[in-house]
């Protein structure tokens, strides 16, 4: 089966966008340049991206003209958008995003069955929080940027219960970020 894996960027206090959903604290790091390439090894195992509507939106106007190498990967894979709203979700010159309507939980557990690679959640905070309490999560990827914001908003909700996880791999970065990445203890 294949494995649904959430990476997020978040602050040391454990917040993935401030109290507006400012996303300002990326800009704490200057050179993603090592995140970047472990990045391009790690999507060699992912062949389907999931995008909420708003993660979408900020993406599509940096990805496709964005000029770095991890770029041309996140260009290339095949992108699903779960979205009420959007009707198309062009990716500049590259192939469209397709669209996805309905129960998300239910179309990723459709997705896990069928044969492919990982499949890969990036940000699209109401997406990640929804699939993890609908226990779809087979890794967490946390990459820690070295900066506290205070208050914002994390990625678990406060009713989601308890969520025991392993620690699988922990990597540092001479930037400050930490990349820490965790697999749901299966009881």
């Amino acid at each position: 089966m294949r494995k649904l894996v959430v990476q997020e960027l978040v602050t040391v206090d454990g917040f993935v966008a401030g109290p507006g959903g400012e996303l300002d604290f990326f800009e704490s790091v200057t050179d993603y340049s090592e995140v970047d390439r472990d990045a391009v090894r790690h999507l060699e195992t992912v062949d389907t991206v999931l995008l909420g509507a708003a993660t979408y939106r900020m993406f599509v106007e940096y990805w496709p003209t964005a000029d770095e190498p991890v770029a041309n990967v996140v260009n290339s894979l095949p992108k699903l958008v779960f979205s009420a709203t959007l009707d198309k979700a062009p990716w500049g010159d590259r192939e469209e995003a397709q669209i996805v309507r309905g129960d998300a939980a239910e179309a990723v557990t459709a997705l896990k069955e069928r044969p492919g690679k990982d499949i890969m959640l990036w940000g699209s905070l109401s997406l990640a929080r929804s699939l993890i309490g609908a226990g779809l999560l087979d890794e967490l990827q946390l990459r820690v940027i070295p900066v506290a914001i205070g208050s914002g908003l994390k990625l678990f909700p406060g009713d989601l219960g308890r969520l025991d996880l392993e620690l699988i791999e922990v990597r540092p970065y001479t930037s400050g970020v930490t990349a820490m990445h965790y697999r749901p203890r299966r009881t």
